[in-house]
């Protein structure tokens, strides 16, 4: 019994043997040079036209900022800064894709990966420390600009 069971192993061992060598292959698997290439120039190309999506957005901006007053000045500063943002965001995702499409190999395309993760998590802390400090001075301008028109309507009545 022990030899039909090894016999029958070694078949189905032999029958899968190609399988088992294509996924030792695979993290040394070349990635064609023109599939590189139309990733490459398709990144590009979306680049471009995010660049050019953003200026259209700030001439937007600059309109609104020109036809309201000032207090909606805060306003724009956010909406520019978002804006900014998602072009850094967008611009970031297709530089990572310009990266992996460089890759070589699943493995490198692996470690690729990761850095891209860790310097978009370490962006968005970034950001986020920023806007904390942003809406902070926001606040403290606030207050103090409303203690100050206090006071005055307080004097005026007195």
């Amino acid at each position: 019994m022990t030899t039909e069971t090894n016999t029958v192993f070694d078949t189905v061992k032999d029958a899968f043997a190609p399988v088992t060598d294509a996924f030792k292959s695979l993290p040394t698997m070349e990635v064609p040079e023109s599939a590189r290439e139309f990733v490459k120039k398709t990144a590009s190309t979306a680049k471009e036209r995010a660049a050019e999506a953003l200026a259209g957005s700030e001439k937007v901006t600059s309109a609104i900022e020109t036809a309201v007053f000032d207090g909606v000045t805060e306003a724009g500063k956010i909406t520019r800064n978002f804006q900014q943002a998602l072009y850094q965001d967008t611009e970031a995702f297709f530089d990572g894709i310009d990266r992996l499409a460089s890759a070589k190999s699943i493995s490198e395309a692996v470690q690729i990966q990761g850095e891209l993760a860790r310097a978009r998590g370490e962006a968005l802390v970034a950001r986020a420390k920023s806007t904390s400090e942003y809406v902070g001075k926001l606040v403290t301008e606030g207050a103090k600009v409303a203690q100050e028109n206090l006071a005055k309507a307080y004097n005026k009545t007195a």
